[in-house]
């Protein structure tokens, strides 16, 4: 027999899967904590798998939770496209887009093209800065939606990929740990460069910014020319660069989240619902490079 999903339970799931606490979930769903495990549980039953591991201390996923999370998202992403169809809301008017600029590398672009095509009404102000910048104009009403870069420790957004930070060069790199580390680095504020401040602060490393650039483009050419070392999202990684390895002695990076943001103003118009679901839908590939 099918399983059957309820989309009220995925919707739970997700929340689940973002906070990582029953409690969270929740609130964001404005919902009781035993109705978040109940959503659990049911789905859970449907699926015939386990795919929360939770207890008095701490909530995480299984394998088969973390497999969950592209189903999830793809089911409720051509739910909510059904629904807007029959109930004949087309998006449109002006959305006002926020993306970070290393994300314009990915397939990003594609998801817009093929948005304005199936909603030729909707016109679409796109704004291309660093996240930091871009978290501000979102706060301050004048973004629909952002899809970017998160500080670590927040929660705030859906998650679409969580991915390893990692060290750049050239093919050519060599450093010289007597001397100052010589970093290409974003202006503040920079989820990057902070990331890669904090790692070598805690191990006494020293560094200074030999390069400020504006954006991504002007960073990897200042590292393909040898000016400096930075850090990236492994699978944003462009040709002309060198993920550096353990034979440079740098500090791990840790994780970083790549997230889709919505304007709590605005987020209820058809337009936003509808190119969020799209971007959902896409899952992790969307935010890598083709």
């Amino acid at each position: 027999m099918t399983a059957m999903y309820d989309p009220a339970q995925l919707q739970t799931f997700l929340a689940v899967a973002q906070t990582r606490s029953f409690t969270q979930a929740a609130a964001r769903l404005g919902i009781r904590q035993p109705t978040v495990s109940q959503h659990i549980r049911k789905l859970e039953d449907a699926s015939g798998r386990m795919l929360v591991h939770r207890d008095t201390h701490s909530v995480s996923l299984t394998g088969d939770g973390e497999a969950m999370i592209g189903f999830a998202r793809s089911i409720l992403a051509a739910h909510e496209q059904a629904a807007s169809y029959f109930r004949g809301e087309r998006p449109h008017g002006r959305l006002r887009i926020g993306m970070s600029d290393d994300l314009a590398l990915t397939r990003l672009p594609q998801i817009l093209r093929d948005f304005r095509r199936d909603n030729p009404k909707v016109d679409l102000d796109l704004t291309i800065d660093q996240s930091g910048t871009l978290h501000r104009r979102l706060e301050n009403d004048r973004l629909d939606l952002f899809v970017g870069k998160r500080p670590r420790g927040e929660h705030a957004g859906q998650l679409v990929k969580r991915e390893r930070l990692v060290w750049v060069g050239n093919a050519s790199t060599r450093l010289d740990h007597s001397r100052p580390l010589p970093l290409v680095v974003y202006p503040l504020p920079s989820i990057s460069r902070t990331a890669m401040q904090n790692a070598l602060d805690a191990t006494n490393t020293t560094y200074r910014s030999a390069c400020i650039c504006r954006g991504v483009n002007g960073l990897i050419a200042a590292v393909a020319a040898g000016i400096g070392i930075s850090a990236m999202a492994k699978s944003l990684v462009p040709v002309q660069l060198t993920p550096l390895g353990g034979q440079h002695r740098l500090p791990e990076l840790g994780h970083i989240d790549l997230v889709l943001l919505t304007n709590p103003r605005t987020e209820h118009r058809p337009a936003t619902k509808a190119l969020t679901a799209a971007v959902l839908a896409s899952g992790p590939s969307s935010l890598a490079a083709p």
